[in-house]
């Protein structure tokens, strides 16, 4: 019978993203163990967590890197951490988040609806949010923008201290040039600014479009509307990091090494669901290319639908976005492409069917022209 690993797994539940590594661990204990979890009702009442590790013979760690866990990441035990700080403690390691990919994407998906306007609103001392900031701005930068960066503190402990943070939040978000889109450092974060604009009065989408991180169903679902965000592949995270732990348990070193969570798609719901486009032609044609993107559209089928020639419609396009009517499909088709990936257990030939592709190779070279990886690569990353 294999030995019974014991492993000390102090996440937190409470959050969708922290819910999504546990469930990757929680797989890979079933496949590769037997494991028994000490979590943090364990620690409760215990006052020497030195000698309690020693008595129950715990082998090995996942937690947060935060004070308050110091004392069981310096045992020695092989250990992984969540949320690195900022002074991380060099040989531990660690889950993080792929925060580049994060902020490129949120700044794309705005970019996408037009805005001319943008704005990053996340947490305060949080260097994953200070990440996530400056891949957004370097990213509207190239599009040749500029974005206002504002971090709060929507947590605090009292509610007057809340209360002061939120009408904080309100006068800036009253003060932005409108219609902005805005990106909040996580779906928390995002839920704190929707209801700032209730209060203000602000229109959510058509005066403040707001996108946030993690996809947290129940969080995006609660707000009015409902929240965009960006789903990021914890589930595989979770379980790549209860392989390592394994290895670690095992007698492999501890060198610092870094488990990727990776963000995988942009679920759009109602509170990006605007065109911020001044051309009318244009904004109508754009509408026209996302709601038939699942057929094989093409140029002439747009131009025939606004009624102006082809040269006037490239122009307008080029004036408003800086894009081709073409670059524009084949975006709005490879989205499709992207959603029954990550979505919908479908093969590649029934995704081909699906949304018009002649046949698998097509679909393959259309998709990777695009995105520079392979239909395969992508499902593989944002499958939990």
């Amino acid at each position: 019978m294999p030995r019974i690993r014991k492993v000390i797994l102090l996440l937190v539940t409470s959050r969708a993203h922290v819910r999504g590594l546990l469930h990757g661990i929680a797989k890979y204990a079933r496949l590769h163990g037997p494991w028994i979890f000490y979590t943090q009702a364990s620690l409760r009442g215990k006052h020497d967590i030195s000698s309690w590790i020693q008595e129950c013979g715990a082998d090995g760690v996942i937690a947060p890197d935060v004070r308050k866990n110091k004392e069981i990441l310096e045992t020695g035990l092989p250990a992984i951490v969540y949320r690195v700080a900022r002074k991380r403690i060099p040989h531990l390691p660690a889950i993080i988040a792929d925060n580049a990919t994060v902020g490129r994407m949120a700044a794309e998906h705005l970019l996408d609806r037009g805005f001319r306007y943008f704005t990053y609103c996340g947490l305060k001392n949080r260097p994953w949010s200070q990440e996530r900031s400056e891949s957004f701005a370097k990213r509207i930068g190239k599009a040749g923008f500029e974005s206002h960066i504002f971090h709060t503190d929507l947590r605090l402990g009292s509610w007057r201290s809340f209360e002061g943070e939120q009408h904080n939040l309100i006068e800036r978000l009253k003060a932005l040039p409108k219609p902005v889109g805005l990106m909040a450092g996580n779906d928390v974060c995002g839920r704190y600014v929707i209801e700032a604009c209730q209060i203000a009065g602000l229109q959510v989408p058509d005066q403040v479009a707001v996108i946030g991180v993690d996809n947290d169903d129940l969080i995006c679902d609660l707000t009015a509307p409902p929240m965009s965000s960006i789903a990021l592949n914890t589930e595989k995270a979770g379980y790549e990091a209860a392989e390592l732990l394994d290895k670690l348990m095992a007698g492999e070193k501890m060198t610092g090494q870094n488990i990727l969570v990776r963000a995988t798609c942009v679920v759009a719901r109602q509170s990006t669901d605007i065109l911020d486009v001044k051309d009318r032609t244009v904004a109508e044609a754009i509408r026209f290319i996302r709601q038939h993107s699942k057929k094989a559209i093409q140029v002439d089928d747009v131009v025939d639908y606004v009624a102006v020639s082809r040269r006037n419609l490239e122009l307008r396009f080029q004036k408003a976005l800086g894009r081709t009517v073409y670059s524009e499909i084949k975006h709005a088709r490879t989205q499709q492409i992207i959603r029954l990936l990550c979505e919908a257990d479908l093969s590649i030939s029934e995704i081909a069917l699906k949304l018009g592709h002649p046949s698998d190779k097509h679909i393959a070279r259309y998709f990777k022209q695009f995105t520079g990886i392979s239909l395969m690569e992508y499902r593989k990353q944002c499958r939990k």
